[in-house]
């Protein structure tokens, strides 16, 4: 935790500009691990509920067309 601290105190300290460059590249990091986690999760089944529920909701025509 001591290291996280240390972390947080250099972030506060930095000028801006630097201070938004670290912003963008966490949020692509963070985008990132998002990206491969649903990828991850389509490639072991656990979103094809997603598919059958937007066949249904075709078929039912509750779809709405762009």
């Amino acid at each position: 935790m001591l290291e996280i601290a240390k972390i947080k105190t250099a972030i506060e300290e930095l000028p801006e500009k630097d201070f938004v460059q670290l912003r963008e590249w966490l949020l692509e990091k963070d985008w990132q691990k998002w990206d491969r986690q649903i990828e991850m999760d389509s490639e072991s089944g656990k979103l094809d509920f997603l598919i059958r529920e937007a066949f249904d909701e075709k078929k039912e025509g509750k779809l709405k067309e762009f």
